[in-house]
This record gives structure tokens, C-alpha cells and sequence, in this order.
């Protein structure tokens, strides 16, 4: 195992400098001169040689890229063009906000749509999987935006539920602003992601070990939650450790439009102010996390499945 896994890690190197290269083209060479960006057309000759300098523009573009380099290694991206704060402490600030939001909403989601999928697989073909399947694509077919207008709306300002938006630093005072944002992504997952536990379930259910468990005598509850779940693992653990970067881009929406400080609002604004150096640094950071995602992935198909390791 300890040789796959290096063999693994090792792997991950020029997958990580590619993403380096292709992001260090896109925002400092394709997209031209930020600096214009930043200043104006207007500007003197005076400010853009003094931006220039203070960002590294001047330098050779091979220069530009090490120094890029370095600063995904020491993880200092430098100052932030609107804000004029240091990128990576906005990360580190905005990481809390969002963790507090999504880590909660994922994992409760994760257990519910497992739960469900196995639950459905259990009673394929009866009224309780067409109901849920039924529920799963309407689920699926209305989109963020909807939820969140609807939520707002209805649950906030007419029934007084919930805050409309709005964000505390403390714990207790939190929690009543992160429940709604918190529903509305549970309920715009389970649609997908119960559907495809269910899949992975009913795939598993077509093998042979399956039809040799019951012709011994096991009753179904057991070849589900002994057998059928534990080796479904590869596929839903797959869905779930790839999902966990992409948290970052489903927090957009929510904490732009529920105030929350967080990964994602930060994404935004930046993206309003052409604030290249933050959206760079987040572009990197999201990239880099999903490969992170699949090397988790390959290592923990070993743990499930030492099959893997012989492949």
C-alpha cells in the first residue's frame, strides 16, 4: 500500500505544475496587461511603471512564473488589487465562514442521500422508489436560484423563520443564519446525489456474490448492509471526496445572496472589481483541491478495496 501510494503522490507532480502553466497563461498572458485593468485607460505613465514594479509585471515572463511558483509553495499570493489586503489572509478569513456553512450541509447531506439510495435500492420498483426517483428529478430540475428567491421569500420575510441574510463571528449567533443557506444546498444535492447512490446500489445488486448470499439463506437486509453497501464504496466514496472541492463554487450563490463572508463571496466580489491576483489565487486554490480530491480518492480505494492496490 505504501508503494502505491507513493507512486501516487509522485504522480500528482506534473499534474499540479500543469494546472500551474495553464492558470499562469490565462491571467498573465492570454488576458493581457492587468494592469490597465486595475487603473484605467486613463491612468499616467507614472502609476502604471509603479503598479507594474510593485506586482512583478515588469519582470520576465519565466521570472513571473517562478515567482508564481513560489507563491503556491509559501502560499502568499500577494495583495489583492481592490482591497489592497494580502490574498492569503482574505483566504484564511473567508475559510471560516464557508466551513461553518458547508462542511455541516455536506455531511448531512452525504448521510441522508446514502441512506435514502440504499433505502430506494432496498424497495426497487415499489411505490417508494418511484415516488423518491419522482422527487429526485423535479429536485434536480429547479435550480439554486429558485430555492433561494423561494426561501427568502416565503420563509424569511413572510413566515419569519429565518434571517433574510446576515453573518456573526460567534457560534451561538451564527447558527441562525447558516440553517437556511445549510437547507437550501441539502435539498439542491440529494436529488443527484441520491439518484446516483441508488445506481451505484442497484449495479452492485446484478452480481453473482449477491445471488450466491441468498440462495445461502440470507435474508435481504443483510445482503444489503453487509454486502451490497460495503462494496458499493468505490463509486460512492468517488461521488463524495469529489464533490468536497467543488464545495467552494456551490457556496457562491448562497453567500453572495445571504451575506455570508466567505470562499465564495470573496470569488465574487473579486470577479465585480477584476481583482485578478484573488481570482487567480482562488482559481489555483480550487484546482489544486480537486487533484488533492483524486489522490484521496485513489487512496482510499485501497482501503475499501485492496483489490485496487494489484490493478
Amino acid at each position: 500500500m505504501l508503494f502505491y501510494i507513493v507512486r501516487k503522490l509522485l504522480a500528482t507532480v506534473p499534474t499540479l505544475f500543469g494546472v500551474a502553466l495553464i492558470v499562469f497563461v490565462l491571467f498573465n498572458m492570454v488576458g493581457g496587461d492587468p494592469t490597465y485593468q486595475m487603473l484605467g485607460r486613463h491612468a499616467s505613465e507614472q502609476q502604471i511603471q509603479e503598479v507594474r514594479h510593485e506586482y512583478g509585471f515588469d519582470q520576465p515572463k519565466p521570472v513571473q512564473f517562478l515567482t508564481y511558483l513560489k507563491q503556491i509553495a509559501t502560499f502568499d499570493y500577494g495583495r489583492s488589487f481592490a482591497t489592497r489586503q494580502p490574498i492569503s489572509q482574505m483566504i484564511l478569513e473567508g475559510a471560516g465562514p464557508s466551513l461553518s456553512l458547508m462542511i455541516p450541509a455536506f455531511l448531512i447531506t452525504t448521510i441522508l442521500s446514502v441512506g435514502i439510495g440504499l433505502l430506494v435500492a432496498y424497495f426497487k420498483g415499489r411505490s417508494l422508489d418511484r415516488f423518491v426517483v419522482v422527487v429526485c428529478v423535479f429536485g434536480m430540475s429547479v435550480p439554486m436560484l429558485a430555492y433561494i428567491l423561494f426561501g427568502q421569500y416565503f420563509l424569511a420575510y413572510r413566515w419569519g423563520w429565518f434571517p433574510i441574510s446576515g453573518y456573526e463571528s460567534t457560534w451561538p449567533d451564527r447558527i441562525q443564519y447558516i440553517l437556511m443557506p445549510m437547507l437550501i444546498f441539502v435539498i439542491v444535492s440529494l436529488g443527484y446525489d441520491v439518484r446516483f447512490y441508488r445506481a451505484a446500489i442497484l449495479e452492485e445488486t446484478t452480481q453473482d456474490y449477491v445471488r450466491t448470499a441468498r440462495a445461502k439463506g440470507l435474508s435481504e437486509f443483510e445482503v444489503f448492509f453487509r454486502h451490497v453497501l460495503k462494496n458499493s464504496m468505490v463509486p460512492i466514496l468517488t461521488n463524495i471526496v469529489l464533490e468536497i472541492p467543488l464545495l467552494i463554487l456551490g457556496a457562491f450563490l448562497l453567500e453572495s445572496f445571504f451575506g455570508i463572508p466567505g470562499l465564495g463571496s470573496i470569488t465574487i466580489d473579486a470577479v465585480n472589481n477584476s481583482d485578478f491576483p484573488v481570482i487567480k489565487a482562488m482559481t489555483t486554490l480550487v484546482s489544486f483541491l480537486y487533484i488533492l480530491g483524486n489522490l484521496a480518492t485513489d487512496i482510499l480505494y485501497v482501503v475499501v478495496d485492496p483489490r485496487v492496490r494489484l490493478k
